[in-house]
């Protein structure tokens, strides 16, 4: 009895996938209190083929997300829970990931490229190269994007040249072409037995194919990079059914922080780092190093709205760097008790540049450096440093934010796995000089894409409405050093930034040596 009455009280349910870069998700909220009722998560493993090359098993994700389902089910289940009272499941995703595959096997034709790889440098170049005034914002009118590696066309482009089991299924009209939301949603929904083909605007607008004014596929930017446009999925809105409802996940982080009205912000710590303000109903255009992009478009006749964004590479994977490449920490919360036991940097800089530099500079040729490094400096002061290039990092984007709207953020919320380090935050806030705001329920992302499939038309049981939506509980982060040294310590680490941005990225062959041991031989390989 007490179960069923459990039952009831909960009202409808709202589940989201949540894959993102490192890791899948699956959680399940209750659509009438907005609560987390339970949730599991997988790690992904990345691959690094080559040096800049980043890439993902678009299988092991699928599974993934199988597996988050099947456990979540289970905990639900094992509180009493019925799962049959899941009314919709939304998706949210790493964004610019590209994928292709067999629409008659459904088998993926090569690995998800990652949105951080770099193989496409050569060819960005060769592009702006051929732009007037070699101008990486040449396509900016159209896609509110430079010309960078970050984006999917390019990725998309780089298969098609490179991989023959890709040139021949799109010659054999057997191709798909998809972010990793479109995937998910064409396995989920069939597969290769009727699986729907299809994005949505805030995922479409990533790719550099996308016109953010018409909102659809744009002949003449697919021409430019040479796509042909029967591999593309069907856009739809990000709250809609199409057998799952889809927003990108910097979008439903905007959604699940509740940002919907103009001049409202919030910033992301995961993989990398991404602050978005919302600009209402007409695309802003950058003149500060900026994206324009779409911010989310709430159902099939709703308006599309936009946002202003600052992208960073790196962010939440330097703790992994530190972990896994030079191994001084062994977890994230070591991370965070390292650099709290020396409280400093000690005149330490870290630029983590592994990508090169995304906003506001969108140079790829920029590589990572730590400098200022003395005898004193230990493990500590780097632990340290890494936490302060990720908060420099948003002042950047902050401030050419603050200058593109001329109003500047009187503070900031944030969400994502890197705001569990309540140092971070502290720093965060102390280089702003504004204050910071946690949400206690940190799962905004997931939240979002919640939001808009339980908004749906035809689902219709999470109310939007600004009357309707709960009050979140936040921490609130104030600044603790005054104005004079944090200006201070951002002006030294931005000439540690232009340091990176002149480094040379190759050396002659001719110049490298590789050495291997050999019993008690050395040998020298040229």
């Amino acid at each position: 009895m007490a179960a069923s009455s459990n039952r009831i009280t909960l009202g409808p349910l709202v589940a989201a996938i949540d894959q993102g870069t490192s890791s899948t998700r699956f959680l399940v909220f209750n659509s009438k209190t907005a609560e987390l009722l339970s949730h599991h998560q997988v790690e992904i493993r990345q691959s690094f083929p080559k040096e800049g090359w980043v890439e993902e098993d678009p299988r092991e994700i699928l599974q993934s997300v199988y597996e988050c389902m099947e456990r979540t089910c289970e905990k639900l289940t094992q509180l009493n829970i019925d799962i049959s009272n899941i009314k919709a499941i939304g998706v949210t995703n790493q964004r610019e990931t590209t994928l292709v595959w067999d629409r008659r096997t459904g088998e993926p034709l090569y690995n998800a490229i990652v949105w951080l790889d770099l193989r496409t440098q050569s060819t960005v170049e060769r592009l702006i190269s051929k732009t007037p005034g070699r101008n990486k914002n040449h396509l900016k009118h159209k896609t509110g994007l430079p010309i960078s590696t970050y984006f999917s066309a390019v990725k998309l482009r780089w298969l098609l040249d490179n991989v023959p089991e890709v040139r021949e299924a799109v010659e054999s009209n057997r191709a798909l072409f998809g972010t990793v939301d479109s995937w998910l949603i064409w396995c989920l929904t069939g597969g290769a037995c009727g699986g729907v083909h299809c994005t949505d605007v805030t995922n479409a607008s990533r790719t550099m194919l996308f016109n953010i004014h018409t909102l659809n596929w744009d002949p003449e930017l697919c021409r430019y990079f040479g796509v042909p446009m029967e591999i593309l999925p069907r856009v739809r809105s990000s709250s809609e059914i199409y057998g799952l409802m889809c927003l990108g996940d910097q979008s439903a982080a905007l959604v699940g922080q509740m940002c919907f009205q103009d001049g409202q912000a919030k910033n992301t710590y995961g993989t990398g780092c991404f602050l978005l303000r919302n600009t209402g109903s007409k695309p802003v255009m950058s003149d500060h190093g900026l994206l324009t992009t779409v911010a989310y478009k709430l159902g099939r006749d709703k308006p599309a709205c936009y946002a202003l964004e600052g992208s960073v590479a790196i962010a939440g994977a330097v703790v992994r760097w530190l972990q896994d490449n030079l191994g001084i920490i062994g977890s994230s919360e070591e991370l965070e008790q390292c650099a709290a036991s020396v409280g400093t940097s000690y005149g330490c800089y870290f630029v983590p540049a592994f990508s090169g530099l995304y906003a506001p500079y969108w140079e790829p040729s920029a590589r990572g450096i730590i400098c200022g490094l003395t005898q004193f400096t230990n493990k500590n002061h780097v632990a340290f440093a890494a936490l302060e290039a990720v908060c420099f990092q948003t002042r950047e984007i902050l401030d050419a934010m603050n200058q593109d709207s001329g109003i500047p953020l009187s503070q900031l919320q944030v969400d994502g796995g890197m705001t569990s380090n309540r140092l971070l935050m502290q720093l965060q806030a102390d280089i702003l000089c504004i204050p910071v705001v946690k949400p206690s329920m940190p799962e905004t992302t997931a939240l979002g894409a919640a939001m808009a499939a339980g908004a749906a038309e035809g689902v219709s049981v999470w109310s939007l409405r600004s009357e309707d939506l709960n009050e979140a509980t936040c921490d609130k982060f104030e600044p603790q050093i005054n104005p004079e040294e944090s200006e201070l310590r951002y002006a030294r680490w931005k000439k540690a930034v232009q340091k990176s941005m002149n480094w040379e990225t190759t050396e002659p062959k001719k110049y490298i040596t590789f050495y291997k041991k050999t019993q008690n031989i050395i040998v020298f390989n040229y």
